[in-house]
Parts: structure tokens; C-alpha cells; sequence
């Protein structure tokens, strides 16, 4: 089975529509999973507040959470701060205290830190997971938020009330931890700021990746091998703004003799790439989803250890781990194809930009 399920839908017109499809896509790959971990990353879903950080938290005991609270009022214009709504799972147990808050950057700090907002947000990101013990940022995007636990995903999707929820883009996950535990932060989808990663996989240059990226300010607690995956995305997406196809190419590279047999002006390009590049690139077996505020790009490892199964319709594009995930839901599609390993499928909103 190779472990894990992952899915995808985007509308590539922007039009909205609630997780009922997304919980039908992931449930149907249940096997893969084993009940340690469901989540599902949602964008457009918080209209009236789109211009407004959304922070989705979880804390360990109100203490963790008054800590939380008083950081954020220090550090951020704070318009709305509630409990996120949940229905009662007969699966769904231990659930920690699960709240969200709408925020901006405090005007007079972030003047006083010579920073640009997402920086300034990343940094308070990392601060709380790293500083407050028994608290937990789940996402930091803006009109987007993560949904995760630990459980089988369509009873995740239950527990949060994904019904509810209208969104342009859902993506999905269904866990099978190998070498980490399972526990409610450990669930992917994996968030920093817009971005979103799921993923199918185990990413042996593991050690090497969280060294690099921790050169950049990264703080690495979550003890998976997502987080590294989300913030090698950011680093070299936001903060290094490479156009997302030369990212694809760092993080995974052609192998070199595929390379010398390239043209001289890619050869040049690729070979670059992968020496500024070295401590990027992730090895292992892997299939992921990046989802961002565009649209989503789906990747997987250089000699595809790990399935992944794109399809189309009018409005959608679909992506799963496996073909049947996208025909539950479309069941005839325009059309459906296997992307070649290191093939990146980039899925964008009509007008949207790869950024």
C-alpha cells in the first residue's frame, strides 16, 4: 500500500464548495491509513476575514493557552478569538483545546522590527511553538486553515464539521506514522503562512534538511519530516523567490546523468541549482501536495516510489494517491494521467500566479 493517502481538489474558477467531496476522496483510501492522523487544509473559507491572519492553535491547558493570548496581544491587533466548532466523534478522543484567532501585525512593532508582515508572522510562528510549552500554531494563513488530529481523516472531517465549510481548494491526508509518533500536532497538513504541505512518504535526508533550513531562522519541533518539507518551500518560494519550477528542481533535482544529457543553457541552470542548492534536496521515497492562496502543486520523488494520480474536469483538478480517491467523486473525468517522477503538476486558479 506504501502507506499514507493523500488528495486534493481545486476549482480553478474560485468557485467555493464544502468538504463533503474531499472527506468521500480520502475515506476511500481508509487502508492506508491506520487511525493516527487525519487533517485537511481548506483555502478561501474565511471571506469577512480575508486580509487578517487566521492563527488555528492547540493547547495542552488553559495555561498554555493564556500564555498564547498574551503574546498575541502584544504582538498583533486581535479582531475575533473563539473556540473552533466541533460535532461529537464516537472515533475522536483526547482532543486538546482547539481555538482560532483572527489577527494583523501590531502597526507599532512591526514598524519597530524593520520586518514585512509574513516575516514578522513566520518569526511569532516560530516563537510559540518554540518558547510556549503545551501550545501549538496549527495554521497562519490568511482565508485558509488547517483541520487535523489524530483519527481516521473522514472522522476528522466529521469532528470539525467540514460539511459546514466552503472552500476553492481542499486538500487531505490519512496517516500512517512510521518513524514519528502520532499525535494531534504531528497530523499533517504541515502550515506556515499560505502554504500547506500533505505528504506520502519518509525523507531519509531528513538530518541534512533541518540543518539547512535551520541556517535561515527555522525552528524544527514537530518532529516530522513535513515540517522541513513546508519550510524548504517557504524559504525558497517567499523568501528567496525562485519561480516555483526551479524549486521543484532543487528539492528534486534530475539525477546528474540525466542532466548531462540536457541542452547546454539547462545543463548550466540545473547544475547551479543543484550546488546552491545541495541541502535541499530531499531524498526518499515521497509524494506531496503544496497547497497555496493560487492553487496546488503535486510532486513526487525522482524515480516515484510513491503513487500519485492527477485528473481533470471542466472547473477541477483532482489529485490522490490513487485513481479511485478522484473517481468517487468525478466519475469521468476529461481525463486522467500519472505524472513521471520529479514531474511537477502545478494546478493554478484561472489569473492566479505561481507565487
Amino acid at each position: 500500500m506504501s502507506g499514507c493517502a493523500i488528495s486534493g481538489i481545486l476549482n480553478r474558477k474560485g468557485h467555493r464548495f464544502d468538504g463533503s467531496d474531499i472527506i468521500k476522496s480520502i475515506a476511500l483510501m481508509h487502508e492506508r491509513s491506520n487511525g493516527m492522523g487525519g487533517g485537511f487544509a481548506a483555502y478561501g473559507i474565511y471571506p469577512r476575514h480575508k486580509d487578517e491572519y487566521a492563527f488555528h492553535m492547540f493547547y495542552d491547558d488553559l495555561e498554555a493557552k493564556e500564555d498564547v493570548e498574551y503574546f498575541l496581544n502584544r504582538h498583533f491587533s486581535v479582531s475575533a478569538s473563539e473556540e473552533i466548532p466541533t460535532r461529537k466523534t464516537k472515533n475522536i478522543t483526547n482532543a486538546p483545546i482547539i481555538w482560532r484567532y483572527f489577527v494583523k501585525p501590531d502597526i507599532q512593532k512591526l514598524r519597530t522590527s524593520e520586518l514585512n508582515t509574513d516575516e514578522y508572522v513566520v518569526r511569532c510562528v516560530m516563537r510559540i511553538n518554540d518558547e510556549i510549552q503545551g501550545a501549538f500554531v496549527v495554521s497562519s494563513g490568511k482565508n485558509m486553515g488547517v483541520f487535523k488530529g489524530v483519527g481516521y481523516p473522514e472522522d476528522i472531517g466529521e469532528f470539525y464539521r467540514l460539511d459546514e465549510y466552503k472552500a476553492y481548494l481542499w486538500t487531505a491526508h490519512g496517516r500512517f506514522p512510521t518513524n514519528t509518533p502520532g499525535w494531534w500536532g504531528g497530523a499533517h497538513p504541515f502550515t506556515l503562512l499560505d502554504w500547506s504541505i500533505v505528504h506520502n512518504g519518509e525523507i531519509s535526508s531528513y538530518g541534512a534538511n533541518q540543518r539547512y533550513i535551520e541556517m535561515f531562522g527555522y525552528k524544527c519541533t514537530m518532529m516530522t519530516d513535513t515540517e522541513v518539507i513546508t519550510y524548504l518551500f517557504d524559504l525558497l518560494l517567499r523568501k528567496h523567490k525562485l519561480p516555483l519550477e526551479i524549486a521543484v528542481k532543487a528539492l528534486a533535482a534530475p539525477l546528474w546523468d540525466e542532466i548531462e544529457k540536457m541542452d547546454d543553457k539547462e545543463q548550466k541552470l540545473l547544475k547551479a541549482v543543484r550546488l546552491i542548492y545541495g541541502n535541499a534536496l530531499l531524498n526518499g521515497p515521497f509524494s506531496i501536495i503544496l497547497g497555496h492562496k493560487n492553487g496546488f502543486l503535486a510532486l513526487n520523488d525522482r524515480i516515484k516510489l510513491r503513487p500519485l494520480v492527477v485528473a481533470e474536469d471542466q472547473e477541477r483538478i483532482f489529485v490522490a494517491s490513487e485513481e479511485s480517491a478522484i473517481r468517487e467523486i468525478c466519475p469521468q473525468p476529461d481525463t486522467v494521467w500519472t505524472p513521471r517522477g520529479g514531474e511537477p503538476v502545478i494546478a493554478l486558479m484561472e489569473g492566479g500566479d505561481e507565487e
